[in-house]
């Protein structure tokens, strides 16, 4: 698998050991409320993209990226055999969407996420370049 079986960023998964109260705190902070809220899950849309809460993650990991690809098993096997070490095995979340993740030959988790549901926002009125 080359670079281009890489869609691009997709989700943001936070650790949330109080899913309550940090759901509070981002609703107040990124102004919208979640458009995803179940006591295993928060998800909010940022722009198109997927800010998530989860309960059951670990906060010594921290936040989990995950990057869009059009096949998750692929992408992992990729991975691996370009020496990145498994981690989560692929597995549905829901509504078909599937994620996974490997570490990284420094030990940092690296996740992909086949969404068939994602599309990319088309905002115009958002600059190019760094820091957009």
């Amino acid at each position: 698998m080359s670079n281009e079986g890489f869609l691009g960023l997709r989700t943001i998964v936070y650790p949330a050991p109080d899913l309550a109260a940090l759901k509070a705190w981002y609703t107040a902070a990124l102004g919208v409320a979640p458009y995803f809220d179940e006591p295993f899950y928060v998800g909010f849309d940022i722009g198109g993209y997927e800010l998530g809460l989860d309960p059951n993650a670990d906060p010594m990991v921290g936040p989990i990226t995950l990057w869009g690809v059009g096949d998750a098993d692929a992408a992992i096997e990729a991975l691996v055999a370009k020496g990145a070490t498994p981690a989560e095995p692929v597995h549905e979340v829901g509504d078909g969407i599937r994620i996974g993740t490997v570490r990284d030959p420094a030990g940092s988790v690296f996740g992909v996420i086949e969404n068939p549901h994602f599309a990319v926002a088309t905002d115009t009125t958002t600059p190019s370049g760094p820091g957009r």
